[in-house]
C-alpha cells in the first residue's frame, strides 16, 4: 500500500477542490485523495469513488511526484477527425442543402471530401455542427416573407420590447376548433397500434389570448361557433383585468375579428388590434399552444364521449402557468 503523509495545507486544498473544481475528473481525484487522508483502505476508496485500484495508485503517485497541482493537470488525448479540415465547407453546403438522411449526408461528404465514414461517425459530426433531425415546418405558399419580416421589425418587435419592459401587454389571439375525432400520432411500439375513432363530429371551440411574456391564457369557449360576439366577449374579459398599461392584441385577418363591431368595441376599451400580414400563422405565438395541446392530450388517445374529450382539453389549457409552464416557456418564447 502506498503511504502518504498529508500536510494540513494539502488537506485544506483537497477539501476545497473536491467540491469546487470545474472539471469532474479533478473532483474525482480529490475525492480519492480526501478519503486516503482519512485513513480508508484502498478497496473502500475504490468502491466509494468508483475507480479501479490501478487508477487510485496512479492518482497517489501523481500526488507524490507533484502534489495537488499535479492532480489538477488534464492532459487528455483527443483524437481529431479528418473531417475537421472540411468543417466550414461542409457547414456552408449543408446550410444550403440539408440532407434528408444520414445515408445521404454520408454520400455527399464522401463526394465533397473523399472521406468515407460510418453512419455513427457522420451523425456525430453533423451534431457537432449544430444539426439534428427536425421536422420541416410549413409556411403558406401565398405568404410574402419580405412583408412578414418588415411587419415583424416595424410593428411586432417594438411592441414586444415594450412588453418585456412592462410598458405594454401583448396578447396573441386565435381560435382553435377541436373536433371529436381520431388524432393519429407516433408511438414507440412493438407493432402498429390502432386507436378507436369516436362517433360524431362535435367541436369544442376555443378562442384564446396568450400573454406574450407571462403566457397567461384568457379563454372563451363554446360548442357552437366562434364569431364576432365571441371576440367582443374576449375583449371585455381582457378589459376587466384592469391592466394599467396599453394593451395590444395580435390577430389574424378572420372576418369576424376584423369587422366593424369588434373594431368599435376595441376602440372604446382602448385596446389596440394589430393584424398579422396575410397568410402568416407562423407569426402567431398562440398557434404553438394549439399544437402543444393536441400533442399532450389528443394524439393517439381515445375519448369515449364529448364531455371527457372537452374536459381533457380544458384541463390542459388550465395548466399553462403551472404543470405545463416550463414546456410552454420554451415553446412559446416570443
Amino acid at each position: 500500500m502506498i503511504k502518504i503523509a498529508f500536510s494540513e495545507q494539502d488537506i485544506q486544498q483537497i477539501k476545497y477542490l473536491r467540491d469546487r473544481h470545474p472539471h469532474p475528473r479533478v473532483r474525482q481525484r480529490m475525492d480519492a485523495l480526501w478519503l486516503k487522508s482519512q485513513g480508508l483502505a484502498h478497496k473502500e476508496i475504490c468502491r466509494i469513488v468508483g475507480i479501479s485500484n490501478t487508477t487510485l495508485c496512479k492518482y497517489l503517485r501523481m500526488f507524490l511526484h507533484g502534489g495537488v497541482e499535479k492532480l489538477k493537470e488534464l492532459n487528455f488525448c483527443v483524437p481529431t477527425s479528418e473531417l475537421e479540415e472540411h468543417r466550414h465547407r461542409l457547414e456552408v453546403y449543408f446550410r444550403e442543402h440539408p440532407p434528408a438522411s444520414i445515408k445521404e449526408a454520408m454520400a455527399k461528404i464522401e463526394e465533397l471530401t473523399g472521406i468515407k465514414r460510418s453512419a455513427g461517425a457522420i451523425g456525430r459530426f453533423l451534431r457537432s455542427l449544430g444539426m439534428s433531425p427536425r421536422k420541416v415546418g410549413a409556411v403558406p405558399s401565398k405568404a410574402d416573407p419580405q412583408e412578414q419580416e418588415e411587419w415583424k421589425n416595424k410593428e411586432l418587435d417594438p411592441r414586444l420590447e415594450e412588453a418585456k419592459e412592462g410598458k405594454r401587454v401583448v396578447f396573441f389571439v386565435d381560435a382553435a376548433h377541436f373536433v371529436l375525432a381520431s388524432f393519429l400520432g407516433i408511438l414507440w411500439s412493438f407493432s402498429r397500434l390502432f386507436v378507436k375513432a369516436p362517433a360524431g363530429r362535435r367541436r369544442f371551440n376555443v378562442l384564446g389570448a396568450l400573454n406574450a411574456i407571462t403566457h397567461e391564457l384568457i379563454l372563451i369557449t363554446n360548442d357552437t361557433y366562434i364569431n364576432a360576439g365571441s371576440v367582443c366577449e374576449l375583449l371585455r374579459k381582457i378589459a376587466g383585468l384592469n391592466i394599467a398599461v396599453p394593451i395590444t392584441l395580435v390577430l389574424d385577418n378572420a372576418r369576424y375579428q376584423k369587422c366593424r363591431i369588434v373594431a368599435a368595441l376595441a376602440q372604446s376599451l382602448k385596446i389596440e388590434l394589430l393584424f398579422l400580414p396575410s397568410y402568416s400563422p407562423n407569426l402567431n405565438l398562440i398557434e404553438r399552444l394549439w399544437k402543444f395541446v393536441k400533442k399532450e392530450v389528443l394524439y393517439s388517445k381515445y375519448y369515449s364521449d364529448f364531455r371527457t374529450f372537452k374536459q381533457a382539453i380544458s384541463d390542459c389549457l388550465s395548466q399553462t402557468t403551472t404543470t405545463h409552464k416550463k414546456a410552454l416557456d420554451s415553446l412559446a418564447h416570443a
